[in-house]
């Protein structure tokens, strides 16, 4: 694997930012289906165009991996065993599984990265209470419900068992050291703001979300509104479909079909927005029912490409992985006071959270996120 894209250079940086102006500028000059930014019957001329984005958190990020490696040299590491549970298996995890991996064979310990094959509870909590009677020095989570697993995290830090939240928050009196992840109401935000670019200010929309209860769905569907305050756009449902694409397909059908007022649809898991584009492809609506999706599935990238979806906004689970190994492996054998003190200056404001970022994809930055993601090594 080649080294994390947090070590590109700055002039590197400041190329691929560079192409990526150059190609929206030549994607805005090209109007029709396949354009982030015309609404339904809208002009070329009074459409604003949706702004991409991919510089995330990378070299704050960067800057704290080395304090932890740091601050770790000379401890011995031997006997860790660290885990990474994620929500579900899908696509989006394949960048967080690889950061995890590189990040255990950096540090030179052992470790498991663990997903509930279908996105369920059980499977999810049947993996925790597995883990602790294998002994794991610290697991790093994204629950699939923050109450669910209260009693297992306070179980493990009463064991001496450090818990890292990712993806999605968890309350800091249940016992979790801190969150890495996405700043979920902010990537919410930048979808709503997408999704207002997308239909010119005005228009019905509904949403798609594999939970209605998890904190990072929660998180960005507020952002999502609150970015359309104030304009003629509607929010008219939210359907939630158990972490299920076929479900999310046949929600996405039902809305654009029962309403023909309906004219987005925002995808708020990772398959919600293949999914949503799919519905619309197959009613021969693409570009006419605007789409706005979370995450950077394979699927989602060629959606994106064709036009069907208008933009995409994407996290850095690459980074909830590797980083994420360095935490672990520094709250085990530091502890947490001495971990936090190195953590401390890379906070967010509300001194829980280390942001991994929130880019945004769109047909003009598309080749540079496909190489981004290149050369992290990511695949699927």
């Amino acid at each position: 694997m080649r080294a994390p894209f947090r070590r590109w250079s700055r002039a590197s940086r400041v190329a691929c930012a560079a192409v990526v102006v150059v190609a929206l500028a030549a994607g805005c000059s090209k109007q029709g289906a396949g354009d982030s930014g015309t609404p339904a019957g809208g002009s070329a001329a009074t459409a604003p165009a949706i702004q991409g984005d991919i510089t995330f958190n990378d070299d704050s990020l960067g800057r704290l991996d080395a304090a932890l490696k740091a601050a770790l040299q000379g401890k011995d590491l031997s006997k860790l065993d660290l885990a990474m549970v994620v929500n579900v298996a899908v696509d989006y995890w394949n960048a967080g599984k690889a950061g995890f991996t590189k990040g255990l064979a950096d540090l030179g310990v052992k470790g498991t990265f663990q997903a509930p094959a279908n996105g369920r509870l059980d499977q999810q909590l049947s993996i925790l209470q597995t883990l602790r009677g294998q002994d794991v020095s610290a697991f790093s989570l994204s629950a699939i419900d923050p109450a669910a697993v209260k009693s297992p995290i306070q179980a493990a830090a009463s064991a001496s068992i450090p818990v890292l939240a990712i993806d999605s928050p968890l309350p800091a009196e249940d016992g979790a050291a801190l969150y890495l992840g996405t700043p979920n109401y902010q990537a919410g935000k930048r979808a709503g703001e997408a999704m207002k670019a997308a239909l010119g200010g005005r228009g019905k929309v509904v949403v798609l979300v594999g939970s209605l209860t998890a904190s990072n769905a929660v998180e960005r569907i507020q952002g999502f509104e609150d970015a359309l305050k104030g304009t003629g756009i509607e929010v008219a449902n939210k359907l939630a479909d158990n972490m299920d694409a076929a479900k999310a397909l046949t929600n996405a059908q039902t809305a654009i079909q029962t309403d023909p007022g309906v004219t987005g649809l925002y995808g708020v898991y990772s398959y919600d927005g293949p999914s949503a584009a799919q519905a619309v492809q197959a009613a021969g609506r693409a570009g006419k029912v605007k789409v706005i999706s979370d995450d950077s599935d394979a699927q989602t990238l060629t959606f994106i490409q064709q036009g069907v979806i208008q933009a995409t906004v994407v996290q850095s689970p690459y980074q909830q992985g590797y980083t994420g190994a360095y935490l672990l492996a520094a709250l085990k054998v530091l502890g947490k006071d001495a971990t936090m003190a190195v953590v401390k200056p890379f906070l967010e404001s509300d001194g829980n959270t280390l942001s991994s970022g929130v880019g945004v994809v769109v047909q003009g930055n598309l080749d540079a996120f496909r190489a981004r993601q290149s050369q992290l090594g990511i695949t699927g």
